[in-house]
């Protein structure tokens, strides 16, 4: 009987261990929502398992734009005030260092193979290109007056860099680190969005009330696309069909099919709109409202308004959590992260309401920028 009751305690054990291991493999990997709270000087660390935030780090003067690298572990935040970046290691949410920009940057651009960094230094008129790998800046290219943003084009090669105070975009080949054109587009270009195919670039400019569609191909102003007033910010549909311009100061959203540089058509969206989020259905717009304090939700197919969820005071940059099953809003008066729960139908399509509130993060004074980061083991 022996062998038995030895083969017995065998197989309890044996279960015991492999039911650990299933209740070990069943929790939900660790992801974590980074804030840059630009009047609190730091970063807030949010651990979205718990939604609690779990570390504020420093981040220099007056942090804004804030990048994670999708090939490491590393999240970028640029310090306005300070002139350089802080890089944030996301597995273990400690501070590494700094790289060195130049006066008065706002945002980072990294390029798909995680290697590059372009950041534009508005008061330097100079955009630094940065060795993530080895943490130190490489090259500063003159560009023109009051470089607003710099981003890579996904394939790599091209970096489109706007030009506020001189009304232009400057194109820069990538791999030799200089300007290879500069193409008058119209007044004040604000944003920049590229397509997946790294074909065209689409410039918006809050100036004139318009869109410019730039071929990359040829480094050709394609057309002048006349949208609503004050169009501030772009947002591409993953698939890269259809490009959304938030209208700050026409409360509308403009829809441009990127195929045939053409408005579509142009809804309303709530009062001021400021920023935009596609989910990954291809079939859910967010927009984020800063005077309504909501984010107004969108079938894209149909252009339906299908809820406004209240957000917290002066809602600004959104992100999705790695599953979306909720979107995160940051809200620059009041100092904090609303987490909006997300119903989804089949875990792929955002069904319609109900989208609700869930909870209130406290972050730091001022949160301009919010992205998240699953770190990878």
């Amino acid at each position: 009987m022996k062998p038995h009751r030895c083969f017995a305690i065998i197989v309890v054990v044996a279960t015991l261990a492999l039911g650990s291991c299933a209740r070990k493999t069943a929790q939900p990997p660790r992801s974590f929502a980074y804030v840059a709270n630009a009047k609190g000087n730091s970063v807030s660390v949010i651990d979205l398992l718990d939604l609690r935030v779990v570390a504020t780090l420093p981040a220099g003067s007056d942090p804004t734009g804030l990048t994670v690298n999708p090939v490491n572990n590393e999240v970028y935040a640029v310090s306005t005030g300070s002139g350089f970046v802080t890089v944030i290691d996301a597995a273990k949410n400690r501070v590494l260092g700094t790289m060195p920009a130049g006066r008065t940057p706002y945002f980072i651009s990294v390029s798909e193979d995680g290697k590059r960094g372009y950041v534009a230094n508005s008061d330097s008129n100079t955009v630094s290109i940065l060795n993530l790998e080895r943490h130190t800046a490489i090259a500063q290219v003159s560009v023109g007056v009051h470089p607003g943003i710099a981003r890579v084009a996904p394939d790599g090669k091209t970096v489109v860099t706007v030009n506020r105070d001189s009304n232009n975009v400057s194109v820069i080949d990538a791999e030799r680190g200089q300007v290879r054109s500069t193409l008058p587009v119209c007044a004040t270009p604000e944003d920049v969005a590229i397509l997946p195919d790294s074909s065209k670039a689409f410039v918006s400019c809050s100036g004139s009330h318009q869109v410019a569609a730039i071929d990359l191909k040829r480094d050709r102003v394609l057309s002048l696309l006349r949208v609503g007033g004050t169009p501030v910010s772009l947002t591409l549909k993953p698939d890269g069909g259809e490009l959304f311009v938030s209208n700050f100061e026409a409360q509308s959203i403009s829809v441009i099919n990127t195929s045939a540089d053409e408005v579509e058509e142009t809804f309303l969206a709530g009062e001021l709109p400021v920023r935009s989020l596609v989910a990954g259905d291809n079939a859910t717009l967010f927009v984020s409202n800063f005077r309504a304090s909501d984010v107004a939700v969108f079938d894209i197919t149909t252009r339906r308004h299908l809820v406004s969820v209240a957000a917290g005071d002066g809602p600004d940059a959104l992100a999705l959590s790695p599953t979306e099953n909720m979107l995160l809003v940051a809200n620059s008066r009041s100092g904090d992260v609303a987490v909006i729960r997300l119903d989804k139908r089949n875990d792929k399509k955002i069904t319609a309401p109900p989208q609700r509130l869930f909870t209130m993060i406290p972050v730091g004074a001022d949160p301009v920028q919010i992205v998240v980061k699953a770190p990878k083991s």
